[in-house]
């Protein structure tokens, strides 16, 4: 199995680029925004104790999170593998993925962060704003939300770098170029 972390602040293109790994792969697309929402819409005993935490404005548990990320391995084995999107966020996420992924005779073949400047993240997230009208991404948010990035979640990076597994990608460009990037770590892991 193929197992990627694609990772990188608001407005690098990671779900951009994670569709396009999808596609070319036959991956399983692993969000955890995605799946807090599928478990809460489905009622399970995880969406609930979530939705009581996120109905306080509390985030989710790592417990949580990552009993639903198991629960989501569980469900696709013998795929192609996965794609880690915007996950894991803490070094201590990044431990309990390796134990779970470790429990089914896996492990993370890459972390590919998308390196992008921070004007441009603006720039980018700014535009997104513009184009989708989401409120959220104003110049405030997005200052805070590419700080609580670079202290709280930067961290990931070094934890994967020891083990030899981070591969930083410039995240300027077209899509395709920016694409090509990725294909071309991917294919070094693939050997």
């Amino acid at each position: 199995m193929l197992n990627i972390v694609l990772f990188g602040p608001p407005g690098s293109g990671k779900g951009t680029q994670s569709e396009k790994v999808i596609e070319k792969y036959g991956l399983v697309h692993i969000s955890t925004g995605d799946i807090l929402r599928e478990e809460v819409a489905a009622q399970t005993d995880l969406g609930k104790q979530a939705k009581e935490i996120m109905d306080k404005g509390e985030l989710v548990s790592d417990k949580i999170v990552i009993g639903m990320i198991r629960k989501k391995l569980e469900e696709n084995q013998g795929g192609s593998g996965f794609i880690f999107d915007g996950f894991p966020r803490t070094v201590n996420q990044a431990r309990e993925l390796r134990k779970a992924l470790t429990d089914y005779d896996e492990r993370v073949g890459v972390m590919i962060s998308l390196e992008v400047p921070r004007e441009e993240l603006v720039k980018r997230l700014l535009m997104r704003g513009k184009e989708s009208g989401r409120s959220d991404d104003n110049m405030e948010t997005i200052n805070k939300r590419i700080d609580v990035y670079n202290r709280q979640t930067i961290p990931v990076t070094y934890y994967y770098d020891k083990m030899h597994k981070h591969a930083a990608v410039e995240g300027t460009g077209s899509v395709d170029m920016i694409f090509e990037r990725i294909v071309k770590v991917i294919s070094m892991v693939k050997q």
